[in-house]
């Protein structure tokens, strides 16, 4: 029993997008969405931007970007580069330099910002280190730092100016004859962002890299991202996205892929769908829904599990789940497994019994996933 079953009112037709690749992440075309964030560390700091790297690349992040604002960091991300277990993208503002110096040192990808980094002849050296150092680039248009004449012309920061900020440099990469690219015209305005992103779809084929820039803390900015980037994801606008949060990397790589797993366009770990709990619940849901996403934060296979105080609609959300646990009162509830009754089990052993029963999942997937990828061999 799946909690995805294909459903026609459910279907998402992505957009029509050329494929590129940011190291070995395939961005684009049919490839999956793929899930970034940012360290937040001092670049200099090998180890401890190393580390934050790792635990977001153990959170499921596809690729991290790394700011890159000084020489100092861009010789740091040599070995940060060597060592990270995912591709690293450059984010450079100001300095075209900072962007050669970053593709020499083993960047997978150079963000930049077409209205800061300079001069046509300095974005074409960027492009010249890119293809060299086999590194695609993102061009990244922000509504806080559009070009001087676009906001004379358009008189405030609007869709059209950020459209037309990308464009141009679009342009400029097509130009030199450089294709490996990607595209954001980010806003901390929704409504901007959202309509910015519509007319790009329009007039470009190239991937497209969703974000609300700036969205804030961790409740407001996972609110904001979710509407804002949720909205275009469902339109089938996105081929790669950053939830952009004034929080732990971690959590925005979490974020990123629950607005996935919501939208049935990506499954990764155990999804949990647990009642907001009331006075008819059998256990404290909100401790035992706590104490499992904890300890289930391991799993990475996709699996779904209901957790529902009582059996107002705990039977039926079993039904659509993978394992599943409803409240009975008396101290005990029900086990369901793949939609049907299993078996009683009393609230004080819930948490390891399911915890258990996950794992045994688990390593059951994952052995049948190995022989069918043997044989297919």
């Amino acid at each position: 029993m799946s909690l995805n079953p294909i459903r026609p009112w459910r279907n998402i037709e992505r957009r029509k997008s050329r494929q590129i690749m940011v190291g070995n992440v395939p961005v684009g075309g049919d490839a999956p969405i793929s899930v970034q964030t940012m360290t937040n560390t001092n670049g200099h700091d090998v180890r401890a931007t190393l580390d934050q790297v790792i635990r977001a690349a153990d959170a499921g992040a596809d690729i991290v970007r790394i700011s890159a604002p000084d020489q100092e960091t861009t010789h740091a991300l040599k070995e940060i580069c060597r060592q990270s277990p995912v591709p690293i993208v450059a984010d450079i503002h100001f300095h075209y330099k900072r962007a050669i110096e970053a593709a020499q040192a083993g960047a997978a990808c150079l963000r930049i910002n077409p209205g800061n980094i300079g001069s046509p002849e300095r974005v074409r050296e960027v492009i010249k280190a890119a293809r060299d150092y086999g590194c695609s680039i993102r061009i990244g248009v922000n509504a806080g730092s559009l070009e001087k004449h676009l906001l004379d012309k358009y008189g405030e920061p609007c869709p059209d100016a950020m459209v037309e900020s990308g464009m141009d440099h679009i342009k400029i990469l097509q130009d030199n004859d450089f294709h490996e690219f990607k595209i954001s015209v980010k806003a901390s305005d929704i409504f901007m962002a959202a309509a910015a992103y519509q007319q790009l779809a329009d007039v470009t084929d190239a991937p497209i890299h969703l974000g609300i820039t700036e969205a804030g803390g961790f409740v407001g900015g996972t609110v904001k991202s979710a509407i804002g980037m949720g909205n275009l994801l469902w339109a089938g606008i996105g081929d790669t996205i950053r939830v952009s949060l004034s929080a732990d990397p971690v959590e925005e790589v979490k974020v990123g892929f629950e607005i996935l797993k919501s939208l049935g366009l990506r499954t990764r770990g155990v999804q949990i769908i647990s009642c907001p709990s009331c006075a008819r619940q059998g256990f404290d849901v909100i401790k035992t829904v706590e104490a499992l996403e904890k300890r289930l934060e391991h799993i990475k296979i996709p699996m779904s599990l209901s957790i529902i105080g009582c059996v107002v609609n705990g039977p039926g959300e079993a039904l659509m789940t993978d394992l599943g646990f409803t409240g009975g009162g008396a101290g005990s509830g029900m086990i369901y497994m793949a939609g049907k009754q299993s078996h009683k089990l009393s609230n004080e052993k819930m948490v390891d019994h399911i915890v258990e029963l996950v794992e045994e999942r688990a390593e059951k997937l994952t052995a049948e996933a190995a022989t069918a990828e043997a044989a297919a061999e």
